[in-house]
């Protein structure tokens, strides 16, 4: 498996609801910033090699096979970022870009000794669950501070965008994981919120409230 390979099965796993859907060729070449034809070529080579179904038309899933390699591949990226984070002090916005680059090492044993040195986490930096050794993982529940009703309260348990320039903006207003996030008004014009965070009043667009995720206090 080529470094492309890999980040493709990873990108068919992310976009296809993590490997349990299919997905378009055009939705696949958006997201890896590339034409729809060199998608169609790594596709039909992924098909060769078992890892993924695709008919012309009718999108790309991933086979088991296919399922098995993401969740190994997105398993040492998130255990990466977590090392990262815990263990080197990296802030939440610059730990993806490096995780990128790790999470091609091939040593299953080296993964295996990090998990253990982690202590077994089950989420990442950003809220996102890692999968188990035997591809297992636990799900959060959470909802898009944006469906939130209002007024109402939540724990904001991850994120929907982790581009280093969100993160920043979420430090910046001191919007972190396990913080309690109080939303008390909904702007009528354009969905804005107004919520309380740590004791201070924060407005926040309708776009940033989109890529929060909350789990609703009981």
């Amino acid at each position: 498996m080529t470094h492309s390979e890999e980040n493709y099965l990873k990108t068919i796993f992310h976009l296809g609801r993590n490997g349990k859907g299919s997905v378009s060729t055009n939705a696949i070449a958006e997201q890896a910033e590339t034409k729809p034809s060199s998608v169609t070529d790594m596709v039909k080579k992924l098909s060769e090699k078992g890892l993924v179904n695709y008919k012309k038309y009718q999108g790309v899933s991933l086979t088991p096979k296919g399922t098995k390699m993401a969740l190994s591949i997105v398993r040492k990226h998130r255990l990466w970022e977590v090392f990262l984070v815990e263990k080197l002090n990296f802030s939440w916005d610059e730990v993806h870009e490096v995780a990128e680059q790790l999470e091609h090492i091939k040593s299953e044993k080296l993964i295996d000794k990090l998990d253990e040195l982690l202590n077994y986490p089950k989420f990442d930096p950003h809220g996102d669950p890692i999968p188990s050794k035997t591809g297992e993982f636990q799900e959060r529940n959470k909802q898009l501070l944006s469906m939130m009703p209002i007024p109402s309260k939540g724990i904001c348990v991850g994120v929907k965008d982790s581009s280093a320039t969100f993160l920043k903006f979420l430090d910046r207003n001191k919007i972190a994981l396990g913080n309690v996030l109080e939303i008390v008004e909904k702007e009528a014009f354009d969905n804005s919120l107004h919520i309380i965070v740590k004791g201070e009043k924060l407005q926040i667009s309708n776009q940033i409230a989109s890529n929060l995720y909350v789990k609703p206090n009981e």
